[in-house]
Order: structure tokens, then sequence, then C-alpha cells
């Protein structure tokens, strides 16, 4: 999956929505002075730097498998300890944060019941494992309408709907299935304004993630069908586009 991008292109790509999901998400679960965090698949830093703000960076660990964006999160979160690797084998000890988070991870997770189990190992007795993943089953995730627009084209495509969590209930299914309790299940909502078409377009350009595969396995003349196919079903002038993550907040 395209994700060994520049840190840039993906915060081009998600980071209009990556950003302020971060912030709803660490306040959902109340990160507090005092607490010890953990970032799963920090991506290039969105949760990463508001538990540093929060916690102190001496406070904070974080993973990712991307190496570019282990880098960024680096730079951008200066003293926390940011570390390559994957969820389903965390460089981390047993019971060693007040906070496991994976924020937009789960569903990229080759064992996304493996990786929570994980989770929970590295935290306390009664720490909070906590993750959010994009509707996509329910159409309200940042990138629906350019899924629906592919299957408009090809019906029967495989896109992301069908990703680990990304249905109603899907999520805390997965979280008990890794032995976690005390569930809250939670929905975020945020929304991100565009000028225009052209404004929202041209992150998908960038190769990243499953629709930068999907672009890239692309012919040119499929390319630009793709890309009328969404002129049709969005606005020409400013717009908005709201999404929605279903988000589990358990207990180790």
């Amino acid at each position: 999956m395209a994700f060994n991008v520049a840190a840039d292109a993906y915060a081009r790509f998600m980071g209009r929505f990556a950003e302020p999901l971060a912030d709803r998400f660490v306040d959902l679960v109340d990160a507090r002075s005092g607490q010890r965090a953990l970032d799963v698949g920090c991506g290039p830093g969105a949760v990463t730097e508001r538990l540093s703000r929060r916690l102190g960076p001496d406070a904070v660990v974080a993973v990712d498998p991307s190496e570019p964006f282990v880098e960024a999160a680096r730079g951008r979160c200066p003293g926390v300890d940011v570390r390559q690797g994957v969820a389903e084998a965390l460089p981390f000890d047993d019971d060693t944060v007040d906070l496991a988070l994976a924020q937009l991870v789960v569903h990229f997770m080759t064992d996304p019941v493996a990786g929570l189990r994980e989770m929970a190992r590295v935290a306390r007795p009664g720490g909070v494992v906590a993750a959010s993943v994009w509707d996509f089953g329910g159409g309200r995730a940042p990138l629906s309408t350019f899924w629906r627009a592919a299957r408009d084209l090809e019906p029967g495509m495989v896109d992301e709907s069908a990703v680990a969590g990304a249905g109603d209930g899907h999520l805390a299914g997965l979280f008990r299935q890794a032995g976690l309790h005390d569930l809250r299940s939670h929905e975020l909502t945020v929304v991100s304004r565009y000028a225009d078409f052209t404004e929202w377009w041209e992150p998908y350009t960038l190769g990243v993630g499953l629709v930068g595969d999907y672009i890239a396995g692309l012919e040119p003349d499929a390319r630009r069908a793709v890309e009328t196919r969404c002129r049709e079903l969005l606005p020409d002038g400013p717009f908005e586009v709201t999404a929605t993550a279903w988000t589990v907040i358990a207990r180790a």
C-alpha cells in the first residue's frame, strides 16, 4: 500500500481531516498530565504532537511502519521516542503506557485483532486502548465521493467500504476479539472546506494509500473518466466535505 510517500503528500491528501480529528480524539480519551501515551501508526505525527503538548515529550512514544512518516514525526515532535515498526509487533515493553491510541490505522493493520492485542499488552492494567476508523461502510469517509465515482464506472470493484472496522459496530467487534472490555463507542465528525474542485482533486494524484494504488493502476483515459465523474458529483464552487470516524475506547 502506498504509504511510503513524503509526509507532505500525506498531509495534503488526508491532513485536513486527520488534524482536526486528532484534536477530537485526544480530547475524547481525556489525555492529561502525568499519563504516558503510545501513538500507534503515528503517520507524520498529528496525534503524537497533541499528546506531546499535553503530556510532555518524555511521556509519549510512537511507532509507524513508514520511514518517511517516522522521520517527519521526529521532526515535528522533538523529544518524543518515535520508532519504525508495526502494530502487530510493537517495540515496547508490557504495561508501560496509560493510553494506547491508534487514529485511522486499524483498517490498515495486517492483522487488526493482533494489533489491538499488542496495544493492550503495552497498556497498563486498566489503561485506555482507543482507535478510530473512517466510516467507509456508511459512505461518510473523506474519500467516499471518490470511491462512489470509481464504483459508478467499475461496478463491483474493491474499494475501502469493507476494510477492517469501517462498518457500524465492526470496530467494537474487533476490540472484543482482542479481549478488551468496558467498550464505549463514539462517532467523531470533522469538516473540511474546499475553494473548488481542483483543490479537492489534486491530493488524489499524489499516490497516497489505497486511492493512490488504485489511480496508479488506471490507464490515462480511465483516470480522466474517474476525475470527470468526481467533478459531476461535487459542486463547482466552494463546498464542504464532512467526514465521520467510528471511535472505540476500551480498557486493557
